[in-house]
């Protein structure tokens, strides 16, 4: 199975940084073919392992993957730039982004054998408008779209075109993607992302009524806040965990104090992986959205409800 590779690209990229040690380079040149061993064992599951025993072997292959990006290639480097710069480097949370789709995807959910279905990250529609006026006109009358990037999503590709004629005679095409399920994923989720997810949330959902919007995270960095007045449909906390203080982590800046700090914060990571469970209650929530019928008229006269 081929599914998009945000990951890879992420560690690509890092590996002809300009900036990046030298005594990083060897070792990025190895979490790469550490990587492409991942893809394997993820594949081998899909492969032979029974459908019910899938979700389960896929994240404790996610997990040991994941340990060896934290701890192994930029907690253990002899250098500070990966640990310093892996907010903005993002090789961590882009880990979680490139495996959803491998969790969800038509052969695991074969609900969603639909035609054009895409799983993975993509700039989704958000609105249209019209960039035009009386004196600078368009054939098209200036259709431009508003996009946002999710980081995961089952979306179908979408072409829209406009046109002062009736027969469409003269017109540009615009494709973008048409969101049905936006996830954005987090490693760590404080105050000020939840609200900007809310804002995307209610993006989302004005462009496409039927969507369904949610925030995964690795670590609660918050106090918990009601989803109910949101758009978002779930937030997920994936580690069931708080993350490590700020005291803590200022120890963690230099090489000799990482040293200094191994033994207790792999025991963190290793106490605190990511849940199986909750990554099934994210694939439950697809299932339930797939599974939705139109109702008959007799059976909810029967029932009371609809």
């Amino acid at each position: 199975m081929s599914f998009p590779t945000p990951h890879l690209e992420k560690l690509s990229s890092l590996l002809i940084n300009e900036k990046l040690p030298e005594l990083d380079r060897p070792r990025v040149e190895d979490a790469i073919r550490r990587y492409e061993q991942w893809i394997i064992e993820m594949t081998t599951i899909l492969s032979n392992e029974a459908e019910a025993q899938q979700t389960r072997a896929l994240v404790n292959s996610l997990n040991a993957y994941r340990n060896y990006i934290d701890i192994d290639l930029v907690f253990d480097s002899p250098a500070d730039f990966l640990y310093r710069q892996k907010g903005q480097l993002k090789i961590d949370n882009s880990v979680v982004e490139e495996f959803l789709p491998w969790l969800i995807n038509s052969q695991t959910l074969p609900t969603l054998n639909h035609e054009g279905l895409y799983y993975g990250p993509a700039s989704c529609f958000s609105s249209a408008y019209f960039a035009s006026s009386l004196d600078a006109q368009s054939a098209d009358g200036g259709l431009s779209l508003r996009t946002k990037d999710q980081d995961f999503t089952i979306a179908k590709k979408l072409y829209l075109k406009a046109s002062h004629s009736a027969d469409f005679a003269d017109t540009v095409t615009k494709s973008t993607y048409l969101a049905y399920v936006a996830t954005e994923c987090k490693t760590n989720l404080d105050k000020t992302m939840f609200q900007e997810a809310c804002a995307t949330a209610n993006d989302v959902k004005s462009a496409v009524t039927g969507a369904r919007y949610f925030l995964l995270c690795e670590w609660l960095d918050m106090t918990p806040l009601s989803t109910a007045p949101t758009d978002i449909d779930e937030v997920i906390i994936l580690r069931k965990a708080k993350r490590l203080s700020s005291t803590i982590r200022a120890n963690f800046g230099t090489v000799q104090k990482r040293q200094e700090w191994r033994g207790r914060y792999s025991e963190f990571l290793l106490k605190n992986p990511i849940s199986a469970e909750m990554m099934e209650r994210f694939v439950n929530h697809v299932r339930d959205l797939m599974v939705n019928e139109v109702p008959v008229e007799d059976d909810v006269l029967q029932t009371g409800y609809f």
